[in-house]
């Protein structure tokens, strides 16, 4: 078995660190850059940032940012939010960042993901899904969970798959922030359909979460926020329970 990825989340609005519930009720969390040197030390597989309200303001992510965590950190880095061509992705990888998260540019413009893949190479890109029950089924969200579209969880996945996607940063809106829980009915499927790692996202509130992400939901990497940043769950102390369960954990 792979080892299993703990990854800590900066979702940045303003040049601050904020989590929300729900994709709403953002509260200021801390600077990013400390943040994130401190994930570093403490042993996380891998950072991502996602500059939230970018493509909802229209505005490309924070490069100098992006800069001063790259300087401070040593795991792998993902870094999201206003990425719209190749020219971003340059300006984003120069900057420090290993890897890039497309959402909403990728929904309105799928073949952003073969631009990126065939010039930079898939392991680059990763495809963030925002999803949210509906009576139809899981439906993707642009916008940071703002614009329904009429694109559905699992057909997106497998086509952002077949386009050359590195990875699925899968994202529960319902389950965002309210610590219940990831969606593993929904992770699960994901991973038995796909041939790319899924990330889990949205629902991360005690060590257990992750446990059932890793055991029920078949995730290959568990995402999480507002956990590590109010010091509930020390990234060390989940990685040494999660190896008591024998989960392998880097």
């Amino acid at each position: 078995m792979l080892a299993k990825r703990i990854i800590p989340c900066l979702d940045i609005c303003n040049g601050r660190t904020v989590k929300g519930t729900n994709f709403v009720n953002l509260r200021d969390a801390g600077d990013p850059v400390e943040l994130g040197k401190l994930y570093s030390q403490q042993g996380a597989d891998e950072l991502v940032f996602l500059d939230i309200t970018a493509s909802f303001e229209g505005r490309k992510t924070f490069t100098e940012l992006v800069e001063r965590i790259a300087s401070e950190i040593s795991i792998p880095f993902t870094v999201g939010g206003g990425i719209h061509e190749l020219s971003d992705v340059e300006r984003l990888l120069k900057a420090g960042a290993d890897k890039v998260s497309v959402n909403s540019a990728a929904l309105k413009n799928p073949g952003l993901i073969d631009e990126i893949a065939l010039n930079f190479g898939s392991q680059v890109c990763v495809v963030a899904i925002d999803g949210k029950q509906t009576p139809e089924g899981w439906r993707c969200f642009l916008n940071g969970g703002r614009v329904p579209t009429d694109r559905m969880l699992f057909e997106w996945a497998h086509e952002a798959n077949e386009r050359g996607a590195g990875e699925i940063l899968f994202t529960s809106m319902d389950h965002d922030g309210v610590k219940q829980g990831y969606a593993n009915e929904a992770l699960k499927k994901l991973s038995e359909e796909l041939t790319i790692p899924v990330i889990a996202s949205g629902g991360a509130g005690t060590k257990e979460h992750f446990r059932d992400a890793f055991l029920l939901g078949n995730a290959d990497a568990a995402l999480a926020a507002s956990v590590f940043h109010f010091g509930e769950i020390p990234i060390p102390e989940l990685k040494q329970y999660l190896r008591g369960l024998n989960i392998s954990v880097r």
